[in-house]
């Protein structure tokens, strides 16, 4: 459809003085598609598409009816531009950003942003277009021979698994290089969960809302320029550095931080020279090789604190019968992306074929929010029909586990569920946070990798670590392909037996 089409209903539904939120969500999704579909047909950039978005992101007074554009925009266009790992998509996506950028810094609620922007002299659209495509395009720069940091700060990719397979290498790398500079994690209260004072890392809240609307995803920029330069006050060019891993905080490196010596940007979603089947993790050690001029790989890593990791021991210890049970950590959860997920009865089925094998202690994470955790209980209440000794319990109160469970349902933050699985024999579960702290830790992992049927995706965000890690890929994409629990079941056990 021609975006005047689209303009008319837009405006059909503005005339209304309450439009239902499902037909926001209808015509926001229609036209999001449609650029998608224009853009992968003839490599069509249609600005009215966004521009229609961007207004039904921002009309209304109800926040809630904004946030439907919004997600539909990052949902809908924005993931699919990154997840390809293409440069040509690399390229759209700053084009849109650009786009949003200037459209909400013409808003009265955007004056901020205009001004911020106006400070590093980007004035215009295509300014910021030419110093995002600049950054892209130009090799990556080593940093200046004989620096001596005193500061580092390094921006969190926003989720944990990201972090965990990105920063958690970029700081390891940073720490080796530069042992007596300060390391600042820029990021969500979480990231203390793996990052734990024992790291020698500090982590500095910033919050980004994943899920808000146009103008708050956009404000956290604001809030992250205050704070970096709160950080950097007293210290003189060359004294400080800023590593954004393709943060969100930025939107991917679009909006800027500090001047550009002393700020260096991954372009994790590809770039000429980085290894094609390379894990993410890989290509970040790719990248820090050339911007540290030195090559010291590193695995990723998590810290985690120290009583968490005792009362995890504590638990294993009693539970593993003296160390004759095998223990399996098990999480399901997939970070709010249904599409991750083996629909039907595989999670049960998975846990089911789990206590058949014999001495073996299954750990069910319970899982974040009222979905998961329903699941969770569903996998719990057909294991009990089944005839086995099941319990849910929260991570503090372990120590009264009944040692005769064989399936145990526990309710636990970030760095409690890593705890466990560092204590356990492996770790299953989908392709979320887990797999990278599982692999992270050493523990054999597999992941069941859903969702996805682009290659180069899988292979960027399969899991790396010092032990084995496997995959088990399940076509849940295609119409004519029916979902065979047995076979996956039996793949499974293939994967972990050898």
């Amino acid at each position: 459809m021609k975006p005047a089409w689209y303009q008319q209903q837009w405006e059909a539904l503005k005339a209304q003085p309450a439009p239902a939120p499902e037909q926001l969500r209808s015509l926001a999704q229609r036209i999001a598609a449609s650029f998608v579909d224009r853009y992968f047909y003839s490599d069509e950039y249609n600005e009215h598409y966004i521009r229609l978005i961007c207004e039904m992101a921002t009309h209304f007074s109800d926040q809630g009816l904004n946030q439907i554009a919004a997600r539909t925009l990052f949902g809908v266009i924005v993931e699919r531009l990154c997840d390809d790992f293409e440069e040509l998509q690399t390229e759209t996506y700053n084009r849109l950003i650009c786009q949003v950028t200037a459209f909400l810094r013409a808003l009265p609620e955007g004056a901020r942003l205009g001004a911020r922007l106006d400070a590093f002299h980007l004035q215009t659209q295509e300014q910021l277009y030419q110093r995002i495509e600049s950054t892209r395009l130009s090799p990556d720069l080593p940093l200046p021979r004989g620096l001596r940091p005193r500061k580092i700060l390094i921006l969190s990719r926003v989720t944990i698994g990201a972090d965990v397979a990105v920063t958690s290498v970029i700081c390891q790398r940073l720490a080796n290089v530069w042992p007596g500079a300060e390391l600042v994690v820029l990021g969500n209260a979480k990231l203390r969960q793996i990052m734990a004072p024992e790291s020698g890392l500090r982590v500095r809240d910033l919050h980004y809302a994943r899920h808000g609307g146009l103008v708050e995803r956009f404000s956290v920029w604001l809030d992250l320029v205050d704070t970096v330069q709160e950080e950097l006050a007293g210290l003189d060019e060359g004294e400080y550095l800023v590593f954004d891993p393709d943060s969100r905080l930025t939107q991917l490196g679009v909006l800027p931080l500090v001047p550009d010596r002393w700020y260096r940007f991954f372009n994790s979603r590809g770039k000429s020279g980085y290894p094609v089947k390379g894990s993410i993790s890989a290509l970040t050690n790719v990248w820090m090789d050339a911007v540290l001029g030195q090559g010291d790989s590193c695995y990723p890593q998590v810290w985690l604190a120290q009583e968490v990791v005792e009362a995890a021991a504590r638990f294993i210890r009693a539970q593993s019968h003296g160390g004759r049970r095998k223990v399996v950590t098990l999480n399901f959860g997939v970070g709010g992306n249904p599409r991750k997920r083996v629909e039907g009865d595989f999670e049960a089925q998975l846990v089911l074929s789990l206590l058949q094998e014999p001495d073996t202690l299954v750990l069910l994470d319970m899982g974040f929010g009222e979905e998961e955790t329903a699941r969770s209980r569903h996998v719990l209440a057909r294991a009990r029909e089944a005839g086995h000794g099941t319990a849910e319990l929260r991570f503090c109160d372990l120590a009264g586990a009944d040692p005769q469970a064989r399936l145990l349902g526990i309710e636990c933050d970030v760095g409690e569920i890593a705890a466990l699985i560092a204590r356990s024999d492996e770790f299953i579960g989908y392709d979320s946070a887990c797999q990278h702290i599982g692999a992270a830790l050493g523990v054999r992992t597999c992941t069941v990798f859903a969702g996805s049927n682009n290659a180069r995706f899988i292979r960027r965000w399969h899991a790396t670590g010092p032990n084995s890690s496997e995959i088990l890929y399940v076509d849940t994409l295609s119409r004519e392909h029916q979902i065979d629990i047995r076979e996956l079941l039996e793949r499974l056990q293939d994967l972990r037996c050898h």
